[in-house]
């Protein structure tokens, strides 16, 4: 392939013939932090802020969950970090090997941070965003043994590729303007979803009632007005992209952020093997039987605009279909937020490591219910909440796809910003 004019192969790819191949090392002082001893209660809940890679997650910190005295800071590996520093996660659980922040405050780190400290006319901002891009990257770049970690060595290695500093700060502040819209989205986001869950735990229990509605709330066994539906127990190696009949798995459940599920968003299950399953319809309320966590105890979801398609309910899965007379279509997928259908279900979860529901469990449940007619108005307002979630949701969504579409392209030098 015929390399574009201006242009040069480098250890880090095509990049500008102006621009430089360094490593961390190279621009930067790279070290990490210390733990003092637990056993010494003198050396903690002081004023000196102590990061973990808890905290470092992409944005700057501006406080820390822990402190340390100046005792501490003397008598371990500690040190002091100026702010503006780059904290790089060396190791964690999950994703958080290989995750970046920016201290905001003067903090002290503990050894699982790197710590680095850029040299004079170095951009912290085109490097943190440089970092973020590399994620996947580094994160191959950790040991290979018991346990996969970085360090300090490993981290002076990572090569950057560097433009002059006026291009650094070009390039950072693009990013930057970007990244704020972000956060504000993602602000508006945090704020709706708060307004919609006191809206809910005040509707949902009858402590506000919509205009229009009045009266006492009948208590009802679910038991007494719910079917049982047959469901797969199929995993997710058996599952296609596309095909005629669509399969709710467990997984999806507890993957989504709503509580409704529509069939063209599922896997589909061969035909084959989806005989003798029942198929479901719009307003049966599908729940995991299974989760990790106590507060997954009751996720579920209620099934719409199945009308012209096949689904079924799959592996770890109950699939109910409750009568339409006393729980509206509509209204089922918030069942879930009912303070005392949650606490019930959480109560008679069986496990340890994993918690478990039944039908039997669902069916025990008593509950007080507002009318079909108030069923249906709560169901509206939540759901107009709702909608207005998604659509937060996918702008900021496109707008993380954009921020990533510009970082591989001004990173790059393959958009140069004049």
């Amino acid at each position: 392939m015929e390399m574009k004019p201006g242009y040069k192969q480098t250890e880090v790819g095509v990049i500008p013939e102006d621009w430089e191949v360094k490593t961390l090392g190279e621009i930067a002082h790279v070290t990490s932090g210390g733990t003092p001893s637990r056993n010494r209660p003198e050396y903690w809940n002081g004023e000196i802020p102590w990061a973990t890679t808890s905290e470092v997650n992409w944005t700057t910190i501006s406080e820390t969950s822990e402190g340390i005295t100046k005792e501490g800071l003397a008598n371990s590996a500690a040190k002091l970090f100026p702010p503006g520093t780059i904290l790089l996660a060396l190791y964690g659980q999950g994703k958080t090997r290989g995750k970046v922040g920016i201290l905001g405050i003067e903090a002290a780190s503990n050894q699982a941070c790197a710590a680095i400290i850029l040299h004079h006319g170095i951009s912290r901002d085109y490097i943190f965003h440089l970092l973020v891009s590399q994620y996947e990257q580094i994160r191959r770049l950790s040991n290979t043994g018991n346990q996969e970690n970085l360090n300090s060595s490993l981290v002076r290695s990572i090569q950057v590729s560097l433009p002059s500093s006026a291009e650094q700060a070009s390039i950072a502040a693009a990013l930057d303007d970007i990244d704020d819209l972000l956060n504000g989205i993602s602000e508006v986001i945090a704020k709706r979803q708060n307004m919609k869950q006191a809206a809910m735990q005040e509707l949902l229990t009858g402590k506000r009632r919509l205009p229009g509605f009045e009266g006492e709330w009948e208590t009802i066994r679910l038991g007494n007005h719910v079917k049982y539906l047959k469901n797969g127990t199929n995993s997710r190696a058996e599952l296609r992209a596309d095909g005629r009949v669509k399969y709710l798995h467990y997984g999806d459940i507890h993957a989504s952020s709503r509580s409704f599920a529509s069939p063209h968003d599922l896997p589909s299950l061969p035909v084959a093997k989806a005989a003798g399953l029942d198929r479901l319809k719009d307003g049966d309320l599908i729940f995991a039987d299974a989760s990790e966590d106590i507060t997954g105890v009751s996720k579920s979801v209620e099934i719409y605009d199945s009308r012209e398609s096949e689904v079924v309910s799959g592996l770890h899965t109950i699939a109910a279909r409750f009568e339409k007379s006393v729980l509206a279509d509509g209204f089922k997928g918030f069942l879930q937020y009912v303070p005392s259908f949650s606490e019930h279900l959480r109560r008679l979860a069986a496990g340890t490591k994993v918690y478990a529901t039944n039908r039997a469990h669902i069916s025990s449940a008593e509950v007080q219910m507002p009318p079909v007619s108030e069923q249906k108005a709560i169901a509206s307002v939540l759901s107009e909440m709702d909608a207005e979630l998604a659509a937060l949701e996918t702008r900021r969504d496109k707008t993380r796809a954009l921020k990533q579409a510009m970082m591989q392209e001004l990173l790059t030098g393959r958009i140069r910003l004049r």
